[in-house]
């Protein structure tokens, strides 16, 4: 049961917020995502349906949020292993693999409403990455292991799209020939 009485209304309202979220996140881990309901969440985070509405209008907006808030934990866990690999192309390939890997996690285990996958958090998202992947090659220029004869915004567009297919990989050992292939179309 998390604490959720704390020294003042706003750190309450955070607790509070960060709660339903982990709960929702735990159920959608153990039932999916379909099996998520108000009554769930507010039992698993040990507050009131009355509550979390004060929060949540519905589960729509709750499955939103946490959609967005795994999105960004998602982002924050890609730049924590671009800083931690070191070396031309490494930093990229490091990268994409983690990602693809997310995507084919994702797969697996989520079957998380397509509703989810649309909006502006999702166009955010995408808009970070797609500069980020396009930063990682830009770094990779001065060397000349990258190919400059295309724009690295597009190149990362590329990557994206391509590394996309993990989603659908019917195994994970694949996912880094899949990031291999891809990286090896911009590093010569």
């Amino acid at each position: 049961m998390p604490k959720l009485w704390t020294n003042t209304a706003q750190e309450h309202r955070h607790a509070v917020r960060a709660a339903a979220l982990d709960a929702a996140a735990a159920l959608i881990a153990e039932i999916g995502i379909r099996g998520v309901s108000m009554t769930r969440v507010a039992e698993r985070a040990g507050i009131t349906r009355a509550t979390l509405y004060k929060y949540f209008p519905d589960v729509e907006v709750l499955l939103g949020a946490w959609h967005k808030r795994q999105i960004s934990e998602h982002l924050a866990a890609l730049e924590k292993i671009r800083s931690e690999t070191a070396g031309t192309g490494r930093q990229l390939q490091a990268v994409l693999e983690a990602y693809a890997l997310m995507l084919f996690d994702k797969q697996v285990h989520d079957a998380s409403s397509p509703a989810l996958h649309h909006g502006t958090h999702i166009d955010h998202a995408h808009k970070h990455l797609e500069a980020f992947i396009a930063d990682l090659i830009r770094a990779d220029l001065p060397d000349g292991a990258a190919d400059v004869a295309m724009d690295p915004a597009d190149l990362a567009r590329y990557c994206i799209h391509a590394v996309g297919a993990a989603n659908s990989l019917s195994s994970r050992d694949t996912v880094p020939v899949l990031v291999e292939l891809t990286v090896s179309g911009i590093y010569r």
